[in-house]
């Protein structure tokens, strides 16, 4: 029987919970192999969570 666990923050809007992803430079690396940097959010910072807290969106801050 499946238990249901539910999210004890809210997933970040800007990215929708995919805080870090990598992106290709177009370089290739001596070996072979693409360059890719890695980027993260800059509105969760990387949590991928969100920093509102849920009294503040209730009382319409």
């Amino acid at each position: 029987m499946p238990q249901h666990t539910h999210a004890l923050s809210r997933p970040c809007s800007h990215c929708d919970g995919f805080p870090a992803v990598a992106v290709t430079t177009g370089r290739t690396t001596p070996t072979g192999h693409r360059e890719t940097i890695t980027a993260t959010c800059p509105a969760c910072r990387g949590t991928g969570t969100s920093k509102i807290r849920p009294v503040l969106v209730a009382a319409g801050r």
